[in-house]
């Protein structure tokens, strides 16, 4: 079930800010809420969650061969872990 949940923790330059504060930002389905996410990630990282924050982020319009289109929109979920946990990013 947290497969289905999560899709990717996002690497990117705030995503590395972040996670010397604790947080990890996770990419999730979009009808999932915040007790779901909370499962997913104990039950596939091990850890222990303290606060779990979301958003939707909505899709960029981008011109692509004289065409527009609109990249996908997405949920974020930003992830704070309790006292002395971690995520192993690879």
């Amino acid at each position: 079930m947290a497969d289905l949940i999560l899709k990717a923790v996002r690497q990117t330059e705030k995503g590395t800010r972040v996670a010397a504060m604790r947080q990890y930002i996770v990419e999730v389905d979009s009808s999932a809420n915040k007790m779901m996410i909370r499962k997913a990630v104990e039950a596939r990282f091990k850890v222990t969650v303290a606060k779990v924050n979301t958003q939707m982020m909505l899709g960029k319009w981008r011109r692509l061969t004289g065409r527009w289109g609109k990249r996908p929109d997405w949920k974020k979920a930003i992830v704070t872990l309790a006292e002395g946990q971690k995520i192993e990013v690879k």
